[in-house]
């Protein structure tokens, strides 16, 4: 890999504690059309396919992010949900949510993307610390918004 095509590379990993049920967690993580009732930085999930979707995200940055998405693997049992992304970004995403240990969950949010917005990428080395930091906000807003989801319905069913 070049310098340029790895300066454009990311890779996050992040955890989300959260005060339900695993099973409760990987149900709303496993329909991305509710995502953006509950995470603002998701403003729009459009469906292709059973398994396939379109989305759009903006965190601080005055830019969007139009992403396709295809489900790789959706297992309930192991408490894994693995995404191929495309467009803006071209990688995988995966979220695994286990138990903590006291009724509640953790989850293990793995990223491995490459930039290909054609406005950021013209920066990759100088403007690194900013994406980080804006996939940092998305990420702690994500896990607040979906404490208060849960909150709300998680007696919904």
């Amino acid at each position: 890999m070049n310098g340029r095509a790895s300066a454009g590379r990311y890779r996050f990993t992040t955890g989300w504690s959260l005060p339900a049920p695993p099973p409760a967690v990987f149900r709303v993580l496993a329909e991305p059309e509710g995502y953006p009732l509950w995470w603002r930085e998701v403003r729009e999930v459009t469906p292709t396919g059973p398994d396939s979707g379109r989305c759009r995200f903006r965190s601080v940055l005055p830019v969007a992010l139009r992403v396709t998405v295809r489900a790789v693997r959706r297992d309930a049992a192991a408490g894994v949900l693995l995404v191929g992304l495309g467009g803006h970004l071209d990688g995988w995403l995966s979220w695994t949510v286990t138990g903590d240990g006291g009724g509640g969950a953790s989850v293990r949010i793995e990223q491995d993307t490459a930039l290909l917005h054609p406005l950021l990428r013209r920066f990759p080395r100088p403007a690194r610390p900013v994406f980080r930091a804006n996939h940092a906000v998305m990420m702690r807003s994500g896990e607040r918004g979906l404490r208060a989801w849960l909150r709300t319905h998680l007696d919904d069913g």
